[in-house]
């Protein structure tokens, strides 16, 4: 019996913070696998998302929202988006539907210019446009740049244009072995994804800049059976901050705060894992991690 021929294609989501990069590639990849809230800056490091359609293996990799960093973490992040635009089959660069394109934009299509891999963009957040007229508007601007392949639409939000877009890309793949198991949706380990969820809490719970100065790390993770009571995960995480009030903040008058961000973190866990768990978290203060490298390093970002 003749074997089937396989493909893969490598695709980076690019663009600016809370344009929803995050959200789309959860859309398309059928389940979440990057943490979503309206804050900026919530995607830190590469994010791979992976979807099998047959013979075609999607891999995308979200990417931090591109910005001026204004710290050592900021610069590692703006890298990670850097590195990925050189190393994929396509790039898929999100837009607003209205605004001017901010400094960082406008570099970024520039780097796309002289980038070897093509370019397609996508006007995100149709569900939000006022008038039809807007959307041709916006896509003649992006087409006049001179920079993408297609111009398309999408909205992560109800799933409009993302079947077009799987398409688009999907032309793209090249014939190759799949990387990942079909029923994969993503590389991450399950310690990762933890992490990931307290983050997406701490930012959902906390105000201003304190949680964009928090990481998580996960210290233990140990599965065990209960007796009588099925599967139980034991996990231990530090929270670290920047700032001894930032502590404070973060585990509320009588610990109420840090009790919530942990009970619905441990309820999102025990959905994606499918058993019972126990989650104890502890906050710790590192000065200034976030301009450290030697801390920046110890805590898993690449530079």
């Amino acid at each position: 019996m003749q074997q089937e021929i396989t493909k893969s294609v490598f695709l980076a989501l690019v663009g600016r913070p809370n344009v929803g990069k995050s959200s789309l590639l959860n859309r398309l990849v059928g389940e979440k696998v990057a943490i979503v809230t309206a804050k900026p800056q919530t995607t830190r490091t590469r994010i791979t998302g992976i979807l099998t359609r047959g013979a075609v293996q999607y891999v995308f990799l979200d990417t931090p929202g591109i910005h001026r960093p204004r710290t050592r973490l900021g610069e590692r992040m703006k890298k990670t988006t850097a590195d990925c635009v050189a190393e994929v089959d396509a790039v898929v660069m999100l837009f607003e539907p209205y605004g001017a394109l901010t400094e960082p934009e406008q570099a970024l299509v520039e780097q796309l210019r002289g980038a070897r891999a093509p370019a397609l963009a996508v006007i995100n957040k149709t569900d939000t446009l006022r008038q039809p007229a807007d959307l041709a508007a916006r896509t003649a601007f992006l087409r006049e740049l001179g920079v993408f392949r297609q111009v398309l639409s999408a909205s992560a939000a109800n799933g409009t244009g993302c079947e077009a877009l799987l398409q688009a890309v999907g032309g793209y793949a090249a014939e190759s072995p799949h990387y990942f198991p079909d029923d994969a949706y993503t590389d991450l380990p399950e310690k990762a994804l933890v992490a990931e969820i307290l983050r997406e809490k701490l930012l959902l719970h906390l105000r201003d800049e304190i949680p964009h100065g928090t990481a998580v790390t996960v210290e233990r993770f140990c599965e065990r059976t209960a007796q009588g009571r099925g599967p139980l995960v034991d996990i231990d995480v530090n929270i670290y901050c920047e700032k001894k009030s930032h502590k404070g903040m973060i585990i509320g008058k009588g610990g109420a705060m840090l009790k919530a961000i942990a009970s619905e973190a441990r309820m999102e866990c025990e959905s994606f894992l499918g058993a019972r768990v126990n989650l104890q978290c502890w906050v710790k203060v590192k000065d200034d991690w976030r301009d450290n490298d030697f801390l920046l390093n110890n805590l898993g970002f690449q530079k």
